[in-house]
């Protein structure tokens, strides 16, 4: 019998010829490896998302591809005492209505997130909520007091991007004034920004058409105040399986795409008429853990105590877990296996510890020493479209679960159902995926491990509940620490303290891939995002 081989397999294999750009050419065409959730902003924290927010939108500064943070809309910052920053805005920018950029549109922005109801997980208002006052000093001139002493203050607001005052109620802002900041009315909604209406930014490009699941399109913005992208029109079209994505690369009908399929890479850099660009990334993937309820709705039927309120059981779900068998077999390579929350050499993590050892012998004997011997049942909960091979490794997972007597019930599905289902604390055990925006642990922490308080904006995706007043108290202090070896330090204790109680079980470190015709350039980014501005032609 006659194996069937996919369309693309074949394109693959084939020798391919593919048509070279015109000079002319103006258009664009990226296929996402996900879906975003929103055109809004100000709505949700997920890497599809940045892709569109940061070619329409703009912060007071940005993130080089490295991380690293460089001018945006201010042109230069400085420090007036721990607390206070003051920021030289960027004279002569212009919105996408015509609209001059001032300070008032700063204190709006930040305004407008805390008051955004469409918000998923504080995404935004977290970073804004820690803040005491933003001042408009005069239209070229932001002073920004925070509650405390803020290190990462910049690596924050590289994520809060400015829209029009315009777009937010009438009358006086002020930011110290509480919630409102002193003024009454209707703060623009999500459903404004996905219809286009409030979809106005500084950036190199304009919002022309946004669909969900469809076809997004973006229009140059020929009064950009920065070098100008060389593309007309940029079209983002998400192709969620990576058999298909590659299909319309091959097919010529995309020029770049996200995150080709691992098994595939060898054989696209033997293609001549495509190249493959790579880059590290700071992406954990990890599994968190449900320490605070009890019962849990998806441990033991939902109607018995909650094992993994025990660290012992918690270690024995790592110790379970091959991660080397996993980066080879699994994710072909294109991983590093975790040793800790963040890759070795950045700020707080623990120099030279080795991967997280596979011991499923040891993983037995915590079990039953935490009074499992027989072992419990768990539904695990994991995306099927939005991590590299996210839907194998959730199987690979479980297989291994099942084989230190943990009896798994695998529920794997779309990142748009999963992301709203986890926001609302649903999961027992659910997978999830962090990039660092900062090379140091601290904002991993900030997130996911610090007890919750939506006050402060800390813990917001603490999803898991875990809360360690020893953690907590090492943690508080790092995160308020200006002196960086200090803080690291400190950083570095609360990791310690925070990997032998394992609420989050770290996986490992994903690598980015994309793969695009061979006459257009991108380097690449550790954030994962596809930014059309810096695509070019090849020279």
């Amino acid at each position: 019998m006659r194996r069937s081989v996919p369309v693309w397999a074949a394109l693959l294999a084939a020798p391919l010829a593919l048509a070279a750009l015109p000079a002319a050419a103006q258009t664009l065409r990226i296929g996402l490896a996900a879906e975003t959730t929103t055109a809004d902003p100000h709505g949700y924290a997920v890497t599809p998302n940045a892709t569109l927010r940061f070619s329409v939108w703009q912060g007071l500064v940005d993130q080089a591809a490295d991380l690293s943070i460089t001018p945006a809309l201010a042109t230069a910052w400085e420090r007036e005492g721990d607390n206070v920053w003051r920021f030289t805005l960027r004279p002569g920018v212009k919105f996408h209505n015509g609209a001059d950029f001032t300070a008032q549109d700063v204190v709006a922005s930040y305004c407008r997130i805390i008051n955004n109801d469409g918000e998923v997980a504080q995404s935004y208002s977290r970073l804004v909520r820690p803040l005491a006052n933003v001042e408009a000093l005069d239209p070229m001139t932001v002073r920004i007091t925070t509650k405390e002493p803020n290190p990462l203050l910049l690596n924050d607001l590289a994520s809060l991007v400015i829209i029009p005052r315009s777009l937010v109620p009438a009358g006086t802002l002020n930011f110290a004034a509480g919630p409102q900041c002193g003024v009454t009315g209707q703060w623009p909604a999500s459903t404004a920004f996905n219809d286009g209406s409030a979809a106005i930014g500084t950036g190199p490009f304009r919002l022309t058409t946004y669909t969900r699941s469809g076809t997004i399109e973006l229009t140059r913005y020929d009064g950009y105040w920065g070098d100008k992208p060389h593309w007309q029109t940029v079209r983002m079209t998400p192709v969620t399986a990576p058999g298909p994505r590659l299909a319309g690369l091959l097919a010529n009908d995309n020029d770049i795409i996200e995150a080709p399929g691992t098994a595939d890479l060898a054989r696209l850099r033997q293609n001549t008429a495509l190249q493959v660009t790579t880059s590290p990334t700071t992406r954990l993937i990890f599994l968190q853990l449900d320490t605070a309820r009890s019962p849990s709705p998806f441990v033991q039927g939902g109607s018995q105590p909650n094992p993994l309120r025990d660290a012992r059981v918690r270690q024995a779900l790592s110790l379970a877990l091959d991660r080397r068998a996993l980066y080879a077999r699994t994710m072909d390579e294109v991983t590093i296996p975790a040793a800790q929350f963040l890759p070795d050499g950045m700020a707080g993590t623990l120099p030279g510890r080795p991967v997280l050892p596979y011991d499923p012998a040891r993983a037995r004997a915590l079990l039953a020493e935490a009074g499992f011997p027989d072992g419990f049942a768990l539904t695990f909960h994991a995306t099927n479209n939005r991590y590299i091979n996210d839907g194998r490794l959730a199987q690979a997972i479980a297989q291994y679960w099942q084989r230190i007597g943990v009896r798994v019930e695998l529920d794997t599905m779309p990142s748009a159902v999963f992301f709203t289902r986890r926001a609302r604390r649903e999961f027992s055990v659910a997978m999830g995926g962090w990039s660092a925006s900062a090379a140091e642990t601290m904002l991993f922490f900030q997130s996911w491990l610090v007890s919750t308080d939506a006050n402060r904006g800390q813990g917001t995706s603490n999803y898991g509940g875990w809360s360690s007043p020893e953690f907590d108290a090492v943690a508080q202090r790092a995160f308020t620490t200006m002196d960086p070896a200090a803080r690291a330090d400190l950083l570095r204790e609360a990791g310690r303290i925070a990997l032998d109680q394992m609420p989050v079980v770290p996986v490992h470190f994903e690598g980015a891939s994309w793969a695009m015709r061979r006459m257009i350039r991108y380097a690449g980014r550790v954030d994962e995002t596809t930014r059309a501005a810096e695509i070019r032609p090849a020279q």
